[in-house]
């Protein structure tokens, strides 16, 4: 093995001259600091290898590295001043919500010092972690504002490697696609996944801890079709310069490519990780929970207070903590006001929460408008909504990654925070760890859920090979609120079975987990499933992938105290499926009563067993064509 490893660096050294190698704490991943030989000078980049047992892998051979400032050029003519002493990053942290209570930032890091031509700094930090690798740039003088007229940062993606890309739309809200070549060049949206020629590694690139100082970007290969470049957002509203205004001392957000099996795709949490720790000093009103919702099977659902009310009546019967009144409350009819609505949801032990238009364009007209738009406004807002006892807000179209409009975000929450007010964002972006910095936002949308059942008919056909995508995808990054667990029709259909529909409400993490169907829906039931989903979890100790294939099947487990519950679906669409799943991950030494609720005759019916099961036990599940299965895993006393 050290030969291999030896005969690889000799050939690396030929092409290129290393300056520095930063190794994670397990050894698996390194990254490398390099400049071509016989190239233009004072050109930087980075290269990330994966040792998979052995056997090193080339994840990324090349991330181009630099920006371009109003005022001078930080990509070409830089001179390496020196590299810091490496320092182990050891913080550990609580989550409220997520795929695991017990986080720990456990990485090694290193500051690489460079000047221009002009003499002016720029550090480049990088960080090496068992999961995976995060960078970001850093202007270290204490004066100066600038504009940032370009980011140069690339990632070279050699041919033949596997993509799942999502074509880039201010919803975020696309479809994936699989691709083996770099053909199709445009923009595209974050979380994007990679997967190594020879299939050894996994990678999925992202950007983290966004803040006011800088924008949301994408990627995009337009100009070079194998080079996914960091983009900056353009002028899409006809607005003006869309560019990034900043303040020095300055810090990029991170970038992020997490990397490995595909098990160490969907349990990190380094987006969190190495975003900004909670700036909250109370959190124990942040509570997370199921919620009904009406807009699914009744888009103006919520204008009719007797449809409010039975969504209430729905969340009551079923355990769950919330029901939400989407747009248009204010204009609700037939039997009662808001102030009804709220009185009747309170009195049957329910808390709502309630639907606001962003307001930032005129062309959207869906009411309430303009009482989250303004500081001013959200004070008057939050302060009524305190007095009727709303415990969270839902705000709808951002459509922009722009500077102003991450200042909007984060205005909406610093103001939501001193009112205890929980946040939850729709036609926005992905997460980019603010759940970590902000732990009242909850969840985000930033995907195809099943509200496009309403919308035309191809999440019909799209939604079984859609779903198992997400958990590799999008899920990874934080909460979704895809609003799943539909078992009626909408305007369009669903081809995915019963099954398949309640194992969502395990493979698709979201700290308010809107279920979607109408009150029927869930009423009508076999006790197993209806008993499954007033129990169900939505924030968890602990996440553990245990088989599948993005696209083909996918099957998670997740942790709630001493209990466990497993979610699997399959996208197969000409036969029925087989899985073993294996219990290897239950605590040693314990017996549990396991509850199994699978696909029955057909895909409107279930199947439930029950057995007890210990950590070497196993159990072989049958799916349905587009079929699902959960199960509930308890210990014996």
């Amino acid at each position: 093995m050290k030969l291999i490893i030896l005969l690889f660096l000799m050939v690396s050294l030929s092409v290129f001259s290393q300056k520095e190698t930063l190794v994670s704490p397990n050894q698996k991943i390194n990254v490398v600091l390099y400049n071509l030989q016989n190239e233009k000078a004072g050109e930087w980049f980075l290269k990330v290898n994966y040792n998979n047992n052995g056997d090193v892998c080339e994840a990324l051979p090349q991330i181009n590295l630099g920006l371009l400032r109003s005022d001078q050029n930080f990509s070409t003519n830089l001179k390496f001043l020196k590299a810091g002493k490496p320092i182990v990053i050891n913080e550990q942290y609580s989550a409220l919500h997520g795929k695991r209570s017990n986080c720990a930032n456990l990485g090694n890091e290193v500051v690489i010092y460079f000047e221009n031509s002009n003499k002016a700094k720029l550090n480049l930090i990088i960080r090496a972690y068992n999961d995976g690798v995060a960078f970001r740039y850093e202007f270290p003088e204490k004066e100066g504002a600038f504009v940032v007229k370009d980011e140069l940062t690339s990632y070279s993606i050699p041919d033949s490697t596997t993509r799942w890309l999502e074509k880039f739309d201010l919803s975020n809200e696309g479809l994936y696609m699989k691709t083996d070549d770099d053909s199709v060049q445009q923009d595209w949206c974050y979380p994007a996944l990679f997967n190594t020629e020879d299939k050894s590694c996994w990678y999925l690139i992202h950007e983290a801890d966004v803040n006011r100082n800088y924008c949301a970007t994408k990627l995009s290969n337009i100009e070079n079709s194998s080079n996914y470049k960091v983009t900056l957002p353009y002028d899409h509203e006809g607005e003006g310069e869309a560019l990034p205004s900043i303040s020095l001392p300055w810090k990029s957000p991170w970038r992020v490519i997490i990397i490995g099996s595909l098990a160490d795709i969907v349990e990190s949490t380094l987006v969190d990780d190495v975003s900004t720790p909670c700036v909250l000093t109370e959190t124990d009103w942040i509570k997370p929970g199921s919620v009904s919702w009406n807009y699914w099977s009744d888009n103006h659902g919520t204008k009719d207070f007797k449809t409010v009310c039975e969504f209430a009546d729905l969340a009551a019967a079923m355990d769950w903590p919330y029901t939400l009144l989407d747009w248009e409350w204010d204009q609700m009819t037939n039997g009662g006001n808001l102030e009804d609505a709220l009185k009747y949801i309170h009195s049957i032990g329910v808390k709502p929460l309630m639907w606001y238009n962003s307001s930032m364009f005129k062309w959207i007209t869906s009411t309430p408008v303009d009482r989250m738009k303004t500081h001013e406004n959200r004070v008057e807002e939050f302060t009524k909504l305190n007095k009727l006892g709303v415990y969270g807000i839902k705000v709808d179209f951002f459509l922009s990654e722009k500077q102003y409009m991450i200042d909007y975000y984060l205005d909406i929450l610093e103001d939501a925070a001193q009112f205890k007010m929980m946040v939850y964002f729709h036609g926005c972006l992905v997460p980019r760890g603010w759940a970590r910095t902000y732990p009242h936002l909850m969840t985000y949308e930033g995907v195809r859920g099943a509200e496009w059942y309403n919308n035309n008919p191809d999440l019909t056909s799209t939604a079984p090979v859609h779903n198992t995508v997400l958990p590799f995808t999008r899920n990874v990054v934080g909460s979704m609120d895809y609003t799943p667990v539909t078992f009626t029709n909408s305007q369009n259909p669903h081809t995915t079975s019963y099954g398949h529909e309640l194992a969502l409400s395990v493979v698709f993490e979201s700290a308010l987990q809107h279920m979607a169907d109408r009150p029927e829906g869930y009423y009508e039931l076999p006790d197993a499933p209806k008993s499954f989903l007033k129990e169900i979890p939505t924030a968890w100790d602990n996440t553990k992938f245990i088989s599948g294939y993005p696209g083909r099947e996918v099957v998670i487990a997740r942790q709630k105290g001493d209990d466990w519950y497993i979610g699997g679906i399959t996208s197969n669409e000409r036969r029925e499926t087989t899985l073993q799943v294996k219990l290897d991950f239950l605590t040693e030494g314990k017996s549990y009563k396991l509850t199994l609720i699978a696909d029955g005759q057909h895909d409107k019916s279930f199947a439930t067993k029950y057995m007890i099961v210990d950590k070497s036990s196993s159990f072989d599940v049958k799916l349905l064509r587009r079929g699902g299965f959960v199960a509930s895993l308890k210990p014996l006393q």
